[in-house]
């Protein structure tokens, strides 16, 4: 070891002891005696330890042990390089500079040290390891150069653009959707490096854009030979043997309500009178029966967690042959259900219910739109000017359902004014609908209307899921729940500041609230000018949903067992609980079984959520991508909105489509614009002119940016 590295340890050793207090580089000095003439060569030493990640220069001057610091979190992106890190357990994150980042590139797993945690400031860390990479393949789009090029990630949380040697580009064009594997990893002076390895077509061929995003999704959209064998074999029929020891539901008046162009039905409704209440019978594809575990069936459907659906297309969970076919609740056909048949009281109590294996024929395949115009018909809903033409010609036809639908009706508004009185939360945010040519082109985009065949599905399932829930929860056996936990503090106290502004607050504590105090705000908020932005503001509040193993309850819901038991068609969690529910019906939940899936569920419900997150980022980067395409064909063009969000470079305004938009502060014409934070306003300097939450603005589509999906407009 030469002198240098002799002298470098001797620093370390200081700063790596315990009872070393950080202090600046003259007291180091002084501490270790170094010689005056030889303080600039010091100096030197502390800087090389600095850049070789051995120990921290913090922003303060002083030096620090590297080892006191270190965290392992996950790393998010930012499109301007710099970008933020979580570590698990704390409540903020760590901002990392655009050059700190060690080559980091969005979902990376990294060790960080801390370089500034001073008070009242966001707390700053360098990365100085990457301990796992996520990123593997990139989808963007490929800008060529003479002997080289670039792919520009689609995700921009990416930050840098790939390069790739033109060797290994496949003689991509400028223009071309691609997919690059990266080769090396970049750090702090290099870009990292990649090879091309699949051409997804030209950014203007029909069908690219869409394809792009379900590949920087890492959907998986075909399936293997063995797994289509699989759903070949089963058969498209019921066979006689399968209905042994079932409860034959043949004869009973059961119905599906579902979208007109739905095709995977896996949910079927019964509804008879009893004393003193209701029988509803949910009746759920028993999908369990025909795909076993450890099948190619089962372990490709654990892989896609849920079916995926975009504007133009569906990426099933399940092979067709299963989705549409054999599992799917069609009318007039046998079907094998796990049904959950409850009793149920005037006052929308369950006081009796069974899950059973049930072999069904449905009668009717109704739609949404069908049973509207039914139940206007009857006088049972007033004219809300949500029918349509459902095609159902003369209502008469279905008198066989009259009664029934007439008394869906009535159990719905009970059940659900039995949620309400608990403070269940229901938002009521718009949902776009969008209308493609065959090429995938936007061409219209309105709202997505909701009837009251809609609530009464939406009712009926949510009794059968906690219903279920609440019955396993109790038999304390292995399940997998879905769990919605209480709001962070901090969220809710910020929450409180913003509700304040506008005149509004909540009553309890922020770390005990309830959510019936959320369902008044919402209440109180219901029809003004701020309702969009208060609502928005509530959801972000409030956790994300998951998967658990542990019945935590479910918040928004106001409920204390909660689990999804009616899609086993499109999502994993709904056909893993049902193996767990069918064994235990048949006796077969052993010692052996149960501690079985005591060792597996807790990583197919973390799959699940991790699943569920990816098929949602999917749909929303699809419909912001047709919403921003269909607002580049109307550059020029005014509309009229709602100021949406104001923030400290302008205001988002919303449009009655939904359709979303910046207004930039510097594109206001006439004065000098600036954001009042504290009211939540922007206002002239010299006019008094004000811009605020709710306030009616017409807009004129100046602008968009089809990779960065975004929309600006500037006020007329």
């Amino acid at each position: 070891m030469d002198i240098r590295e002799q002298r470098k340890n001797t620093i370390l050793n200081l700063i790596n002891d315990p009872t070393y207090k950080p202090m600046k580089q003259k007291e180091l000095a002084f501490l270790l005696q170094v010689p005056s003439d030889n303080r600039a060569d010091f100096h030197d030493l502390l800087m090389e330890l600095v850049e070789e990640g051995r120990i921290i220069h913090t922003k303060r001057g002083k030096f620090q042990s590297l080892s006191s610091v270190e965290k392992t979190g996950v790393f998010t992106g930012n499109q301007r390089g710099f970008g933020f890190v979580t570590v698990e357990g704390e409540d903020e994150d760590y901002y990392v500079s655009d050059r700190e980042t060690h080559g980091a590139l969005n979902g990376d797993t990294v060790l960080i040290t801390i370089v500034d945690s001073r008070s009242g400031r966001r707390k700053e860390a360098r990365v100085i390891k990457i301990i796992e990479h996520v990123n593997n393949e990139v989808v963007g789009y490929y800008k060529k150069y003479k002997n080289f090029g670039f792919v520009i990630p689609d995700n921009r949380k990416l930050g840098e653009d790939i390069y790739i040697p033109e060797s290994k580009s496949m003689n991509s064009v400028n223009g071309n959707k691609v997919v690059a594997r990266i080769t090396e990893y970049g750090d702090r002076d290099h870009k990292a490096e990649g090879e091309i390895i699949e051409i997804l077509g030209h950014v203007s061929d029909p069908g690219t854009d869409i394809i792009s995003i379900v590949r920087a999704c890492e959907l998986p959209v075909e399936f293997s030979d063995e797994v289509l064998l699989e759903a070949e074999n089963v058969g498209a029929v019921v066979k006689n043997e399968d209905l042994d020891g079932r409860t034959d539901y043949r004869d009973v008046l059961t119905i599906t309500i579902d979208g007109a162009d739905s095709k995977d039905l896996d949910d079927a409704v019964s509804l008879s009178l009893i004393d003193g209440g209701y029988r509803l019978g949910v009746h759920i594809a028993d999908v369990s029966h025909y795909v076993k575990e450890g099948s190619a069936l089962d372990v490709e459907a654990l892989e896609r967690g849920t079916s995926v659906y975009l504007i133009d297309r569906v990426i099933p969970m399940l092979p067709t042959e299963l989705s549409n076919g054999i599992c799917s609740l069609n009318e007039g056909e046998d079907r094998l259900a796990l049904s959950c048949i409850m009793d149920i009281d005037y006052t929308g109590k369950v006081i009796n219910h069974v899950i059973e294996e049930t072999v069904i024929n449905v009668n009717n395949r109704m739609t949404y739109d069908k049973v509207y115009e039914i139940l206007l018909k009857l006088g049972c809903v007033e004219d809300a000017g949500l029918a349509k033409s459902s095609g159902i010609g003369d209502v008469a036809d279905y008198s066989n359902l009259f009664e029934m639908l007439t008394n869906m009706k009535k159990l719905s508004d009970i059940i659900r004014g039995r949620r309400r009185e608990r403070g269940s939360i229901d938002f009521d945010f718009p949902e776009a609908q969008i209308k493609l040519t065959p090429e995938g082109r936007p061409i219209e985009i309105g709202v997505r209307n909701q009837n009251v065949a809609h609530r009464i599905i939406e009712d009926f399932m949510l009794m059968a899921n906690e219903t279920v829930a609440e019955d396993y929860y109790w038999q304390e056996l292995p399940f997998e729940f879905r769990v919605h936990e209480h709001p962070d503090k901090d969220k809710v106290n910020n929450l409180k500041k913003i509700i304040e502004k506008f005149g509004y607050y909540l009553k309890s504590p922020s770390d005990d609230i309830h959510p019936k105090e959320l369902q008044k705000l919402l209440a109180a908020i219901d029809g003004t000018e701020e309702e969009n932005y208060i609502s928005r503001m509530v959801l972000r509040s409030m956790q994300q949903a998951r998967y658990q193993v542990e019945c935590s309850g479910h918040f928004g819901l106001a409920a204390r067992y909660y689990c999804h038991f009616t899609s086993p068609i499109r999502r994993y969690p709904d056909l893993q609980i049902h193996r767990i529910i069918k064994e235990n019906i048949h006796g077969r939940l052993t010692d052996e079984r149960i501690l079985h899936y005591n060792k597996i569920l807790p990583d197919i419900a973390k799959s699940n959520s991790k699943r569920e997150r990816r098929a949602d980022e999917a749909e929303r980067q699809v419909e912001k991508l047709k919403k921003v395409q269909y607002m580049s064909k109307h550059i020029g063009e005014e509309f009229e909105g709602h100021i949406s969000g104001v923030t400290g470079y302008g205001f988002y305004v919303e449009l009655d489509n939904t359709i979303e938009g910046m207004v930039s502060l510097a594109s206001i014409p006439g004065d000098y614009y600036l954001f009042d934070e504290e009211n939540m306003l922007i206002y002239g300097r010299e006019t008094g002119n004000i811009y605020q939450m709710g306030q009616k603005v017409d807009v004129v589509v100046i602008d968009t940016d089809k990779r960065m999906l975004t929309i600006d407009f500037e006020v007329i």
